[in-house]
């Protein structure tokens, strides 16, 4: 069993953050080249001024004076995109697109301004579009699929990367993406596939060892994914997110010194995040080192007031060791934080009790109890009954 299950940080959330860290595992956004922006015999260099909006309508049919106009709906398009004016460009677009409908690239740039707006469903119906008059592109369909990962429509954006995949075998974004949206369906095997395809591909990557690690972490296979993570961390010794993952892995593995050695040298790179002290609190509280783990929650609410976590593990800390008066302090701000949140009001109930503040305890057990009915959570109705039959 995994040494670092802990509520209300469990080893998936903690995971995230790894992952949120590093940056490996974000679905990356798509460049100029995924809407037509670049050429295609010249695959890295992209095309600016007045000959940006000829080449992309010379696949036009229109006649000259119509081919005229859309070159210059398209070059001024391309300079809002590039004053960051994209609701401009959208309609630069849409008008190119109204006098030359066929034109695959004016609808893939629609779809480009559109996902730079969070539009992600007009950037979909866009990227559909041109995708329908020009299924050969590899480059639409990775937009395609960045925009439906954003929707949180990750098998159809599995679909579009695995076709990118058919098309352009060697595209490492292709198979990191894949590897995204497969992780988010919980299809570990299949996204540690795609991410050791992206490793054949960059094998000296340090991001994509960083994601074959995670992986292997949600698949429980601890001592994997320490010799993958100890790879990562060799390639890139300032990655705080690596050794977030190795520390986990280390723990999990029973190598507890190890693991607590690889969180200190993450805070150490990371020293603003919160969670990471919060991880290494955790530890120290399952080895029943309460004044550590206390000196970790307080580094932690230094490092990020805002999180709820580590108000929560502060305050329960600070119960355990009966300093009642600063855990009632700690679980207010944690209400401020989440003031929804019945485990919250739980906690500061049976605080104010031990204080003897039976009415005030009274109104926050009632209102926990009230929120855990609501949320249909039979245990914590459970808990909080218990608790106000204690005191009444």
């Amino acid at each position: 069993m995994p040494i670092v299950e802990r509520n209300p940080v469990k080893r998936n959330t903690f995971l995230a953050l790894a992952i949120a860290l590093s940056g490996g595992l974000v679905i990356p956004l798509p460049s100029l080249a995924a809407v037509g922006l670049v050429a295609p015999d010249q695959p890295h260099r992209a095309i600016s001024g007045d000959s940006f909006g000829d080449w992309i309508a010379q696949t036009s049919s229109t006649d000259r004076e119509q081919q005229r106009r859309i070159s210059e709906l398209i070059r001024q398009a391309r300079q809002l995109l590039d004053q960051r004016n994209f609701a401009g460009a959208v309609t630069a677009y849409t008008e190119a697109a109204r006098l030359d409908p066929e034109n695959a690239r004016i609808y893939a740039a629609m779809g480009y301004a559109e996902a730079n707006q969070n539009n992600f469903e007009a950037a979909v119906v866009a990227y559909q579009r041109a995708i329908a008059l020009d299924n050969s592109n590899p480059d639409f369909y990775i937009a395609l699929a960045f925009s439906f990962a954003n929707l949180g429509n990750y098998t159809e954006a599995a679909t579009a990367y695995r076709q990118v995949t058919q098309l352009r075998g060697n595209d490492i974004n292709a198979y990191i993406g894949l590897g995204v949206v497969l992780g988010r369906q919980e299809d570990y095997e299949g996204a540690l596939q795609a991410y050791r395809r992206a490793s054949e591909i960059e094998p000296r990557n340090a991001v994509i060892q960083e994601s074959i690690g995670s992986v292997l972490i949600q698949q429980e296979r601890y001592a994997e994914a320490v010799s993958v993570l100890e790879q990562a961390a060799a390639l890139d010794a300032r990655s705080g997110s690596i050794q977030v993952n190795l520390g986990v892995a280390l723990l999990n593995t029973g190598n507890t010194r190890e693991g607590l050695d690889a969180l200190r040298r993450a805070a150490e790179l990371e020293p603003r995040n919160g969670a990471i002290y919060l991880q290494i609190g955790d530890v120290y509280r399952i080895q029943n080192n309460l004044p550590d783990a206390e000196l970790y929650y307080q580094r932690a609410v230094s490092a990020q007031p805002q999180l709820p976590g580590a108000q929560a593990a502060l305050g329960e800390i600070q119960f355990a060791q009966q300093d009642y008066l600063q855990a009632i302090l700690t679980f207010r701000r944690w209400l401020e934080i989440t003031p929804d949140n019945p485990d919250a009001h739980y906690q500061l109930g049976l605080a104010l009790n031990a204080r003897e503040r039976q009415d005030e305890a009274i109104a926050e057990l009632q209102q926990a109890l009230d929120l855990y009915n609501q949320q249909g959570d039979i245990d914590g109705v459970a808990r909080a009954t218990l608790a106000l039959e204690d005191i009444q």
